[in-house]
């Protein structure tokens, strides 16, 4: 395998979903034939759902193949000590035609202990709401496990629900433990911890092609709920143009918002890979001699090794993230 590291691109694995649209196709040029494309995986490690490079020297290589082979070199030193051929995060394009299930991720301790995984904490950047549409985080009152219960039982838990009609550009930090969906009319993009665990409490009664209602997980939810968390999930952020302006730092992954009209010189200092995903616009990545472009609906994964290079757009918004 080659060992210059470089700006990585890989292929978008795409989901076909029950509540999936084709905003990923009309609005992310995603190529696909899939019905129902509900999400878009950019950058996966999650198992039978690892990325392939799709550019440069190293295409047709695995996410885990060059971990193992570049090491702290790809993710960060620091991080390769924590996580070592495991990468931390998953990245998607989520786009909802219909309503996703109510859920919510187990954290850390339960999901290892469940299922061998990481627990999933997330965040949502929203990049295109129809009129009036919804995301639902958290609940509208004081909740008990019992009031949830009750709710649950008596098929009244929409009741309980915070409904947040947004917009473009609206952010969501959603912990473990706390209840939540994506709403019909929303296109999003997702960054998350490695991990596919969700419990979902309800699925709208939906059936599929065959009658079939989705599985629930109540019997696991319940004790993966935190009923005393604030509603702090709105995330506040400035959009000062050509900086990198932070929406959410967490243990898990730090994201700023970077607005592009210039030619920005960067640094990475982090001792961490960075993950550019471009929201709206397009732009060039500039590496030495080489230079990738990253247009709307695109992700490109900067290994830790790159520690100067360039941005350069008169138009690029892009979310910068980095472990």
């Amino acid at each position: 395998m080659n060992n210059t590291l470089y700006p990585i691109k890989f292929r978008p694995i795409l989901k076909d979903k029950i509540w999936g649209g084709q905003k990923l196709k009309t609005i992310l040029n995603k190529e696909s034939n899939l019905p129902n494309i509900g999400e878009s995986w950019e950058i996966s490690d999650v198992e039978g759902d690892t990325s392939i490079v799709s550019n440069g020297t190293l295409k047709g290589h695995s996410l885990k193949e060059l971990l193992e082979t570049f090491k702290g070199h790809l993710i960060g030193d620091k991080n390769y000590k924590v996580f070592g051929n495991k990468f931390p995060l998953l990245i998607k394009f989520i786009d909802a035609r219909e309503d996703l299930s109510i859920q919510l991720h187990p954290n850390d301790e339960l999901a290892a202990k469940r299922h061998n995984s990481f627990g999933k904490t997330e965040m949502w950047y929203t990049l295109q709401a129809d009129e009036g549409s919804n995301l639902i985080v958290g609940f509208n009152q004081d909740m008990t496990s019992e009031k949830y219960l009750s709710h649950l039982e008596d098929k009244t838990l929409t009741d309980i629900l915070n409904f947040d009609e947004v917009k473009v550009g609206d952010t969501y930090f959603i912990e473990v433990g706390r209840i939540h969906a994506i709403g019909a009319g929303v296109m999003v993009a997702e960054i998350q911890q490695t991990s596919d665990i969700t419990y979902r409490v309800y699925d709208w009664d939906r059936v599929d092609d065959e009658g079939n209602e989705r599985e629930l997980h109540n019997d696991l939810a319940i004790d993966a709920f935190d009923f005393n968390m604030p509603d702090n999930f709105r995330v506040a952020y400035s959009k000062t143009e050509n900086k990198s302006n932070e929406m959410v730092s967490c243990p898990y992954f730090t994201t700023s918002y970077l607005k592009v009209t210039e030619v920005l010189k960067k640094k990475n200092e982090h001792d961490s890979f960075l993950i550019y995903m471009c929201v709206e616009g397009d732009a060039e990545i500039l590496v030495n001699d080489i230079s990738e472009p990253i247009k709307n609906g695109e992700t490109i994964l900067l290994p830790a090794a790159i520690t100067d290079y360039e941005i350069a757009s008169k138009n690029a918004t892009l979310l910068e993230v980095y472990v």
